[in-house]
Formats: structure tokens, sequence, C-alpha cells
């Protein structure tokens, strides 16, 4: 059904954040979000939409582009780190609200964070929880995967042990400070980010409500996992680098082991799948067994005596 875009009653706010939103392969659903950011109980918003590359992006934001406070920007293909840039270095407003072009704001969103990040001036960004709907997982919490244990300290956003939820809101001078995203970082751009915003001196606050609907789409759980692994250890090497002397080198050096850990185990089941069962007792020997769950320590057990049954229990992996 096509969107009917009404003008609020009355002079519009100034804005007082802009929610920027790249868009490529989200198809339809982009309008989704748009209309998530139409629902919200403030009206002192605005939006920037980029165009990711994505051909087809501008005939399903074509609509919306009579509202004044709606811009599209065109770029090619760099990633969501990009187009996340491209549309900062537009803003004016002194926040700025995340939001991929697949997922939604609940209605109290932006009136929510903002209020979070007003509460101090030394406050320079704030996450949420958010809840899975789409593919799987439908209803869960993203607290329930991914902890948000407070304090949202340096030190536990190191460890994962507070995990910041993308969908964020931002002094527009805490982010364009530290330069943005970094583009040359093919996952894990958002984790980077974070550590570089308090590492510069920025806190963050956390609204513990979800506030965000996670869209999950068919296959996302079958992404490049020992690549995205591999990104995650660039991003705490280099913030161990930067953080030598301080107390959190620590924090940084012990989730460096842990990540190669999982990278071993990441790397053998990988060579299991592919049949070579040598090198992945041995990838998962060098990673030590602690790090696989009960039931897979059990397995190996058996295979090593029936090396037979492995194709068997890779496609039951696959299935749970």
């Amino acid at each position: 059904m096509e969107t009917q875009i009404s003008e609020p009653a009355g002079e519009r706010p100034r804005a007082a954040v802009t929610v920027v939103i790249p868009a490529y392969g989200v198809g339809a659903m982009i309008r989704d979000a748009i209309d998530s950011v139409y629902a919200q109980d403030r009206a002192d918003w605005e939006i920037i939409v980029v165009d990711d590359g994505d051909t087809r992006a501008g005939a399903h934001v074509a609509s919306y582009l009579s509202d004044p406070r709606i811009r599209f920007l065109e770029t090619d293909n760099g990633g969501p780190s990009t187009a996340r840039n491209r549309g900062m270095k537009e803003v004016v407003t002194p926040y700025i609200a995340l939001l991929d072009g697949d997922d939604i704001y609940e209605p109290d969103f932006l009136s929510s964070m903002i209020a979070a990040l007003e509460a101090s001036p030394k406050i320079g960004f704030v996450t949420s929880d958010a809840t899975f709907f789409g593919a799987d997982r439908i209803g869960e919490l993203f607290s329930s995967r991914c902890p948000q244990s407070l304090p949202a300290s340096l030190e536990r956003v190191l460890r994962r042990e507070f995990n910041v939820f993308a969908m964020t809101v931002m002094r527009r001078e805490a982010i364009m400070g530290v330069g943005g995203f970094d583009t040359s970082l093919i996952s894990s751009e958002d984790l980077d980010v974070w550590i570089r915003l308090i590492e510069a001196g920025w806190e963050l606050a956390y609204v513990p409500r979800p506030l965000v609907r996670y869209r999950r789409r068919a296959g996302q759980a079958s992404r490049n996992s020992g690549g995205m692994l591999r990104t995650a250890l660039t991003v705490t090497e280099r913030a161990r680098t930067r953080l030598a002397g301080r107390p959190e080198a620590l924090a940084a050096d012990e989730m460096c082991a842990r990540i190669e850990r999982q990278i071993l185990i990441d790397d053998g089941f990988r060579h299991l799948g592919e049949g070579e069962l040598s090198r992945a007792l041995s990838e998962f020997d060098r990673a030590g067994h602690d790090q696989l769950s009960p039931r897979w320590r059990r397995a190996l057990r058996v295979l090593r005596v029936a090396p037979f049954l492995a194709p068997l229990l890779m496609r039951l992996r696959r299935a749970l």
C-alpha cells in the first residue's frame, strides 16, 4: 500500500537528529524503516538515505522525497561504512541516529535515546536492546545472544561483556571527531568505532529496553564466520596497540587470545566439513578442547576411532 505522508500539525520543530539509512539489497523493506521514523513520538528529525550502489533503491524511496526532511544521496557500492560516512558528512543536526535499511525503530526510539544522551554532556553515544524478527530467532532479545552487562565500560566492550547494538544515537561532534567508520574493514566496523569513541573519552549510555526490531534474513547465519573473526581480531589488535600503558590493554590482549582460539575452532570445523579429519583434529588440539561444547568434545573422541562418522556429524551441526 502506498505510504501517505502527512505534515506535522503546526510549525515544524527545528531538527535535532538526522537518521542515516544505508540502502543496499533491502528492496521495499526500506519503506518499513522510513515509516518507523515517521511513527516516532517526536517530529524533530531528518532522514538521509544513502543509495550504496543499489540501482533499485531510488524507486522505493521516491514517494517520500516530496518531504523536505528526507534527502536521497547516491554513491558507488562501498559497503555500509562508506554509506554511513557519506551520509554523516551531510548532517548538520547535533545528533546522528543509525538505522539499517531493513530494520525498524520502535515509536519511542528517538525520544528515549536522545533523553539518555542529554543526561550528560560527557555521553557521546547511546545504545539499547533490540528484538529479533524475520527468518529466525523471532521475539528473542539481542541481549539474550549478545550480553549487555553494565557498566558499559571500555573493558567490558573489549571483552564482549557489553555488546553495543548497532542502531545507536551519537553526538555528531563525537562520531566525526574520531573520523567516522573505518571503510577498510569488511566487518566489525561497528565494534571498531565504539572502541575508538570510548578511547577518545566519550561515555556510552544504555537504554535497557528493546527499542529496535532487528530483522533476521534467510541465510544470515551462514555468512563467512572465519573472515568475520579475523577482522574482529584485527580491530582488537589495533585497540591493544593504541591502549598500550592503559589498564584496558590487558582486556584487549586477553580478547585477542580468545579470538585466536575461536579462529582455530572455526578452521577445525571447516576442515572437518571438507573431509580433512587430521587437519581438523590438529586445529581443535591447538585451540584447546575446553573451547568446544561438551557435546563436541564427546564427538571428537568418537571421530578418533570412527572417522567415517564425520560427514554425518557435520550435517547434524548445520541442522542445529
